[in-house]
Formats: structure tokens, sequence, C-alpha cells
């Protein structure tokens, strides 16, 4: 949650101060920081085939009964 700016400020600052305590706790930060970045720059998405598209459209289209 810290990562992604979901911490009130009170839960953010007890955060920062048990990673002030605990450098287990930096570390692991760190590598969830590192694997995010890592699939933001190395993993790419595709994109959805037209017809997937269409046929996604059409569903949605019909009313169900």
């Amino acid at each position: 949650m810290y990562l992604d700016n979901e911490l009130s400020e009170s839960a953010e600052r007890d955060l920062l101060l048990e990673i002030k305590s605990n450098p287990a706790y930096l570390k692991v930060l760190s590598q969830e920081k590192s694997f995010r970045d890592f699939i933001k720059s190395k993993i790419h998405r595709r994109k959805p085939s037209p017809a997937l598209i269409q046929s996604i459209k059409e569903k949605i289209r019909i009313a169900p009964a």
C-alpha cells in the first residue's frame, strides 16, 4: 500500500518509523520496488485483437433476458 500511495499519513509515518528500526523491512521494500520497476520496464502487454474487442462489444450490447 505504501508503494501505491494508499496509506493514510499516520500509517505511512508508522511504517517509516518501523523501517528505520528494522533494516529487514527496508530490504523487503526495496525488493518490491525493484520488482515493480522490472515489470513496468521489461514486460510488454499485448494489445487485444480487433476481433476480440468487437466480440466483447457485441456481448455488452446484448441485454440479458
